[in-house]
């Protein structure tokens, strides 16, 4: 089997949530645990930090990955969706997994992958966990694919587990209200493993935080105050506290302020690791901050792709993303807003669209996915929010509209969806 039967064998064989939506999702562990088991437990093969979250998963993973290279120990990562190419879910030091891998496993598992119909995600997880176990990482960084509890990813016996921040996404399946979907969220913390939460939210859902890790005896830390709930660790503390200072003179390698709050939670997950014996040295630190996108290729997290009229894209696609963006382009000096934007059919439009500035410029579109709103639909959506623009289906094509009528000194911003911006990159 070459690679391009086996891409496509996993996309036309296997439900895929990212195109398809809720018949693709498993809300369960039986097939990734029954997978793992038939591939030899690779996950119980290398050590690995699990992270979840709504927004800020990706930052922070390829985040901490960069830092982990830095420090000069083979760095595993697993994130989704892709942008572009499904080689880009599976990296080891910044290099994507090899075609040749991936046709050969496909081919030597294909009869047990048809016989159980795993879905794609949990056929991904497990093949990267082969690959990582395979290629004797001394160290994974796991993003989850959605929730937590239920995640394939869930099965891994991580060194520390962090939670980024909880927000509204995906309730169909993860709840209707915070704590709920917070629940989901903590359902990674495992038995006497130290678990760092990000950001420090409403009181209700710290509890419902606290309330996990004292089921499990874990060990627990408020990244943003740094309190470390278990015991009192000053010197943990003192460290922290003085690369807070120190980190005033890094440039950080990715843009937008929420980063910051990223960031806390990487530094926090960095001294639990030199607690347990790694070494991470400030040198290392400094320089994968810095070099995020360029050590682990990450893209689409408010990423500059042109100039003259300034131009970026990101993938936020929820309320809670798009208040960050928006946030974001407030520290820009612009004479037009101009906004190509597109959404999938199960999001919280009309809660989205009444966040979005009326005085832009609209180009909508659709991803070239099958969950997606059609461009007209949507425009018909966003006038009752006062946002008026123009149809133009393909991101692409909207994005070449919006360039050719804007000012040098415009902004144009593409999202609303993570497949919008794949469309353009691609």
């Amino acid at each position: 089997m070459t690679y391009q039967e086996a891409e496509a064998f996993l996309y036309r064989s296997l439900p895929m949530y990212h195109r398809i939506g809720a018949p693709a999702y498993n809300a369960s562990l039986d097939k990734i645990l029954a997978f793992s088991q038939y591939l030899g437990n690779p996950h119980k093969q290398f050590s690995s930090i699990h992270i979840a979250g709504t927004n800020g998963k990706g930052s922070t993973s390829h985040t901490l990955a960069a830092i982990l290279q830095c420090a000069e120990y083979k760095t595993g990562l697993y994130t989704s969706p892709h942008l572009v190419n499904f080689t880009e879910r599976i990296r080891i030091n910044g290099s994507e997994i090899e075609q040749d891998y991936i046709a050969a496993f496909i081919t030597q598992h294909q009869s047990f992958l048809e016989k159980h119909k795993l879905s794609f995600f949990e056929l991904t997880v497990g093949m990267a966990f082969q690959y990582f176990a395979e290629k004797k990482v001394d160290i994974a960084v796991i993003e989850v694919g959605m929730g937590g509890r239920l995640d394939a990813t869930n099965i891994v016996e991580p060194l520390i587990s962090l939670i980024t921040n909880i927000g509204y996404d995906h309730m169909e399946f993860l709840g209707d209200t915070l704590p709920k979907i917070a629940y989901e969220k903590a359902g990674i913390i495992k038995k006497k493993t130290p678990v760092v939460i990000s950001q420090t939210q409403q009181q209700e859902i710290t509890n419902v935080f606290l309330q996990r890790a004292q089921e499990c005896q874990s060990p627990i830390v408020f990244a943003d105050t740094f309190i470390r709930c278990s015991q009192n660790n000053k010197k943990l503390v003192d460290i922290y506290k003085n690369n807070c200072l120190w980190l005033k003179n890094v440039k950080m390698d990715l843009l937008g302020k929420h980063q910051l709050a990223n960031l806390q939670g990487v530094l926090a997950v960095v001294h639990e690791l030199i607690n347990l014996g790694y070494i991470i040295n400030d040198k290392a630190i400094q320089k994968g901050i810095e070099n995020v996108t360029t050590l682990t290729n990450l893209r689409g997290r408010w990423q500059k792709i042109g100039e003259h009229p300034l131009t970026f894209c990101d993938v936020g696609h929820n309320k809670d993303g798009i208040e960050v963006i928006l946030n974001t382009l407030s520290d820009y000096s612009f004479k037009q807003l101009r906004v190509v934007f597109g959404m999938v059919k199960d999001k919280d439009h009309d809660s989205i669209l009444a966040m979005l500035p009326q005085d832009a410029c609209y180009y909508f579109c659709q991803p070239s996915v099958e969950r997606r709103l059609d461009a007209a639909d949507l425009f018909q959506k966003a006038q009752r929010y006062g946002l008026n623009g123009k149809v133009i289906p393909h991101p692409k094509d909207a994005l070449n509209l919006a360039r050719q009528e804007a000012h040098t000194e415009d902004l144009i911003w593409v999202g609303g969806s993570t497949f919008v911006v794949a469309d353009v990159l691609k």
